[in-house]
């Protein structure tokens, strides 16, 4: 008789966990796929359309890489803010020198100002601090700088070249960049918002 010879084989399974990203790391994400450095910072007044508008894709403010990377997730923020506005116009600042006297989709979302009452009422007020390591991925962080201008950035996961700080995705006038400017300026407001 004839060895019988019996082929065992062995099926091996891998199991793959796919591991979904968190809000706050696609927003850092989106962040750092508008970096552009040939972004003119052009903060003039000028007519969109409602919703989803935007300025001229060369042009923009530090609101706008706030406003364009929420955007990249599905988040119109000039919708979001305006809705809020209309039914809370008085919880937001109405700075003399803006003139207005109702909510202007052209304008409104771009103001730091405005952008730091909406996130407060609708996102998550964090604590201001000057340790490095209370800014996370995906947060935002307003500043006041020269006790006059009003600043916004995205915190993103890379760090900075020593490793002790977040990157910020900002513009504030050379171009939508990635920069380790954490510190920089006075923060005055730091945020988290998902919708």
């Amino acid at each position: 008789m004839k060895p019988f010879y019996l082929l065992v084989t062995t099926i091996i399974f891998f199991s793959f966990t796919v591991v979904e990203k968190t809000f706050s790391e696609k927003l850092s994400d989106a962040a750092i796929s508008i970096i552009d450095n040939s972004i003119i910072y052009d903060p003039s007044y000028i007519s969109i359309k409602y919703p989803n508008g935007d300025v001229s894709k060369n042009k923009g403010v530090c609101t706008d890489v706030v406003i364009r990377s929420y955007r990249k997730l599905g988040v119109d923020l000039q919708k979001e803010v305006h809705e809020d506005m209309v039914k809370n116009y008085s919880k937001y600042p109405n700075l003399k020198k803006w003139g207005l006297k109702k909510t202007d989709t052209n304008i409104d979302h771009r103001r730091v100002p405005n952008l730091e009452v909406f996130f407060t009422r609708k996102g998550e007020k964090l604590t201001v601090t000057r340790d490095s390591k209370d800014y996370k991925t995906g947060e935002l962080v307003t500043w006041m700088i020269d006790h006059k201008l009003p600043h916004i950035g995205i915190v993103t996961n890379k760090k900075s070249p020593d490793g002790k700080r977040p990157m910020i995705v900002h513009n504030v006038g050379n171009g939508q960049v990635l920069e380790d400017c954490l510190f920089n300026y006075q923060i005055v407001g730091h945020f988290k918002y998902e919708d």
